[in-house]
């Protein structure tokens, strides 16, 4: 979703790291899903993508 919102912005890799306080690598290892990232860098993330960020829990379909 990152990746998606970036290009929609047309952000760069280093465009969208500098606004969310962090490196390009960092980025791109995210972006690549190589790492997992902590609510407050989500925060960080949605705020520079002018997104909402929604965390939710919901009911587990039956098996």
């Amino acid at each position: 979703m990152v990746y998606q919102r970036r290009h929609e912005l047309g952000l760069s890799q280093v465009e969208l790291a500098d606004r969310a306080g962090m490196t390009q690598p960092q980025l791109s290892r995210l972006e690549g899903g190589g790492v997992t990232p902590t609510i407050p860098l989500l925060e960080r993330l949605a705020a520079a993508l002018d997104v909402d960020l929604v965390i939710d829990f919901a009911p587990r379909m039956a098996a």
